[in-house]
């Protein structure tokens, strides 16, 4: 029997449980930076090759007081600014505050689209495993998915990995630069304020080391999109259990993870270069 509101009789599409993933998308990112470039009269022009996710912002805000970044012209997004720097010499461009799953793909997809070729995403995130101690790194290996937009990119599974040799290669060029970062699990949520003691005991259980907002996605999406994209934890707090929690250190963490771009960038391109002989 149906009720007549096609909105509840909707049993033949389960907008939820998804088996769509091979199907091109009909709304496309190069479509809307089209339009958004054409709507504000920007000029033509690419993003850098290496480019950041910051969803804090910390790294953004750095780079203004300090005088070392510069609004790009031509960067089209309807949501968000891009800061392009220089960083060991080589171009990066910065996007701050694009916290979350969905946004963060949503810059992704718009990034790839617009000249970018490596993305690195530097996160602070909440301990899970008992034994890191705030503030560390994660080289994310593997992202638990508790987040709604991986679904969308990848059918359903409890995690989803980054490319092993993405994760080599960026591993040697944080080796070559002397930075530690452990590499790891972490449990991506879309909910903070309903991580409960069961939510973080399962995650501890299956071997997270943090909990954050963007790894799943961002890894379902480089899967499905055959993008290189890396992310990485910087442990920062123990979920305001503790009192001083969430420092990042020095200017809040910005240069350590611009350090983490330098390196990885590094890796990645050493990476290429040994493949193209």
């Amino acid at each position: 029997m149906t009720t007549g509101d096609p909105v509840r009789d909707h049993r033949h599409l389960d907008l939820l449980v998804r088996d769509d993933h091979a199907e091109p998308s009909v709304f496309r990112p190069e479509n809307m930076l089209r339009e958004a470039r054409r709507q504000r009269g920007l000029p033509a022009g690419n993003a850098p090759s290496v480019c950041l996710l910051d969803p804090d912002g910390d790294v953004v805000r750095h780079l203004t007081r300090t005088g070392r970044g510069v609004r790009s012209p031509s960067w089209a997004c309807y949501h968000t600014e891009l800061v392009e720097t220089e960083v060991s010499g080589r171009p990066v461009g910065v996007v701050g505050s694009a916290v979350g799953a969905p946004f963060a793909v949503l810059v992704a997809e718009e990034l790839f689209a617009s000249g970018c070729n490596l993305l690195i995403s530097v996160t602070s995130a909440g301990q899970v495993a008992e034994d890191p101690t705030p503030p560390r790194f994660v080289l994310i290996e593997r992202a638990l998915r508790g987040e709604g937009t991986s679904p969308r990119y990848l059918p359903p599974t409890a995690s989803v990995d980054a490319d092993p040799s993405l994760i080599e290669a960026v591993a040697g060029g944080l080796a070559a630069a002397g930075i530690a970062a452990r590499r790891g699990i972490t449990w991506t949520t879309d909910a903070p304020f309903r991580e409960t003691r069961s939510a973080v005991a399962a995650a501890a259980a299956a071997g997270a080391l943090t909990v954050e907002m963007e790894a799943a996605a961002l890894y379902a999406f480089a899967t499905a999109r055959d993008r290189p994209v890396i992310c990485f934890a910087q442990v920062t707090n123990q979920m305001a259990q503790v009192d001083g929690d969430f420092e990042k250190g020095p200017a809040d963490g910005a240069e350590a993870a611009l350090a983490i771009v330098a390196a990885a960038g590094n890796g990645w391109l050493a990476d290429r270069e040994e493949q193209d002989r």
